[in-house]
């Protein structure tokens, strides 16, 4: 139980470092470009690897060249992470991009769209086949 406190711990301090890196320290065009934000930080039990999953709100190519510019800057990340931190090995930086915040806006406006879809047809008047409805008479 113990390591595991640890290493959701780690997990918590790196997760801190790098949206704190994301908006001081990494000086590439490219994750400026795109809104990126740290969604979630997996670290493995060993403390080897950390994988950092971001959202970039934007455009696919938005996305692709938040993605290129992380990946590019792994190294550097790394590097700050050991300073930073003082951990004795710092992990291996890879970054992911999650897209269920991408997901979750998706399935929002699906459901907003449905609702509005709902009300119309509930305050239109029901169409019947009957064409002396159509014509106004009244029985």
């Amino acid at each position: 139980m113990a390591q595991g406190r640890r290493v959701e711990r780690v997990a918590a301090l790196i997760r801190r470092e790098i949206s704190e890196l994301l908006i001081t320290g990494i000086k590439d065009e490219r994750v400026s470009q795109g809104m990126v934000s740290v969604t979630h930080v997996d670290v493995a039990g060993d403390l080897q690897h950390c994988k950092i999953f971001v959202s970039v709100f934007g455009s696919d190519d938005d996305r692709s060249q938040a993605m290129a510019g992380l990946q590019s800057a792994a190294a550097y990340v790394k590097g700050e992470l050991g300073r930073r931190l003082k951990m004795r090995r710092t992990p291996e930086v890879v970054f992911q991009l999650d897209r269920g915040l991408e997901r979750g806006t998706t399935v929002l406006s699906l459901l907003n769209r449905l609702g509005e879809e709902r009300l119309s047809k509930d305050s239109d008047p029901p169409a019947t086949d009957d064409p002396e409805d159509q014509a106004g008479a009244t029985p």
